[in-house]
C-alpha cells in the first residue's frame, strides 16, 4: 500500500484488529492530516460517505482526500447501495477507507470495493498455544515479557486473539522499557475473579502447595472471592480434570475433549495436562474432601472458613512423592 498508486476505495476487514489498525495508519500516512476525515457508520450513512468523497479537500497533493468510515458492518442495505453507486464513478483524488468491526451482512460492499479498489483481509490464524503468540507480540512491541506473564494474560483474557491484542497494547504502553511479569499482568489486565481462580487451579494442577496457598491468599485479601466461592470453583475444576482424565483414557484427543466438556482448546489442554499429575483415586479423594469442605463452610465446623479452605488446599494439592527405586 505504501508504494503503489492509491485506489478509490479500500475495505479493511477481519479478526486481526492490530493489523487493520497498522494498515489504516499506513494509509493515513499518505495524506496530509488536514485532508483526512474520520466518521462512524453509526452516524454517517453510505450517502454521506459518498458526498464526503465528492467534496474534495483543498489540502494535500492534487486535492487528495481520505474519508475513513469505521463500523461499516452496521450499515444497512441502502447504505451499501449508495457506496456501490459512488464507486461506479468515484471522484478523482478521493479515497474511501471502509473499516468493518465484524462480519459484513452484505457481500455487495465487498464486490463493489473489489471492482473499484482493494479489499484487505486480516484474519488471525488461531495459534495452538495462545501464550506463545502473546509473548511474540510483546517482543514485537519491544517489551520483555516472560512465559509466565504470557500465560497470565491468557488466563485473564482467554484465547480470543483480538481481545489479547488490545490488552497487550495497553500493557506495552504502560510498561515502556520495563520488563513485564505475572504480577504486572495481574495488576493491569482488567483483573477478574476468574483470572485469580485460574492461578489457584493452575497451582493445584501442578501440585504446588505454596503457590496454591499464595493464590488463595490473594483471592481472600483482595476480596475477589469468598471462601465458599473459591471452594465451589475449585471443586468444579477438579471435576473437569477428572473428566478430562477419563476422556484421555478413552483415547480422545484434546480437541474432542474440549468439545465434550464444552470449553475452548486452551483450558482443555490445561485440564489434560493437570490430569497427568494425579491418579484417579487422588482426584476422587480430592472431590470427597471438597464436599467435606462444603459442609464445613456451611456451619459444620467451628474453625474459620479461611482456615478450613487452606487446610483442604494443603491436603488435596500435596506434592506426590517420587516412587521408590525398584518398586
Amino acid at each position: 500500500m505504501a508504494d503503489e498508486a492509491l485506489r478509490p476505495a479500500y475495505l479493511l476487514l477481519g479478526s486481526d484488529r492490530p493489523k487493520i489498525r497498522r494498515a489504516l495508519a499506513r494509509l493515513r500516512g499518505r495524506f496530509a492530516p488536514e485532508s483526512i476525515e474520520s466518521h462512524s457508520a453509526d452516524t454517517t450513512t453510505g450517502e454521506d460517505a459518498a458526498a464526503a468523497c465528492n467534496a474534495l479537500g483543498l489540502f494535500g497533493p492534487a486535492g487528495a482526500k481520505l474519508v475513513v468510515v469505521d463500523g461499516v458492518d452496521r450499515w444497512r442495505a441502502e447504505d451499501v447501495d449508495a457506496v456501490a453507486a459512488y464507486l461506479a464513478n468515484p471522484s478523482e483524488g478521493g479515497v474511501l477507507a471502509l473499516v468493518a468491526d465484524a462480519a459484513l451482512k452484505h457481500d455487495a460492499l465487498v464486490k463493489a470495493c473489489e471492482r473499484a479498489g482493494q479489499v484487505l483481509r486480516f484474519d488471525v490464524p488461531k495459534p495452538r498455544d495462545p501464550s506463545v503468540w502473546v509473548r511474540s507480540e510483546f517482543e514485537r512491541l519491544g517489551v520483555a515479557a516472560d512465559a509466565d506473564a504470557a500465560r497470565a494474560l491468557v488466563e485473564a483474557v482467554g484465547d480470543d486473539i483480538p481481545e489479547l491484542a488490545e490488552e497487550i497494547q495497553k500493557i506495552a504502553t504502560w510498561a515502556g522499557d520495563d520488563p513485564v511479569g505475572r504480577r504486572e499482568v495481574e495488576d493491569l489486565a482488567a483483573p477478574s475473579g476468574d483470572m485469580f481462580i485460574w492461578t489457584l487451579t493452575d497451582a493445584w494442577g501442578e501440585r504446588n502447595t505454596a503457590a496454591a496457598l499464595a493464590a488463595c491468599e490473594t483471592l481472600l485479601e483482595r476480596r475477589i472471592r469468598e471462601p465458599f466461592g473459591i471452594a465451589v470453583a475449585l471443586a468444579s475444576y477438579v471435576g473437569r480434570v477428572g473428566a478430562a482424565q477419563a476422556f484421555s483414557e478413552e483415547g480422545l484427543n484434546t480437541a474432542e475433549i474440549a468439545k465434550r466438556l464444552r470449553i475452548k482448546d486452551y483450558p482443555a489442554r490445561k485440564a489434560v495436562g493437570h490430569a497427568k499429575n494425579f491418579t484417579r483415586d487422588e482426584l476422587d479423594a480430592a472431590l470427597i474432601r471438597l464436599s467435606e469442605l462444603d459442609q464445613a463452610l456451611k456451619g459444620a465446623s467451628r474453625l474459620s472458613p479461611e482456615l478450613e479452605l487452606e487446610r483442604t488446599l494443603v491436603e488435596i494439592t500435596g506434592t506426590r512423592e517420587p516412587a521408590a527405586v525398584g518398586t
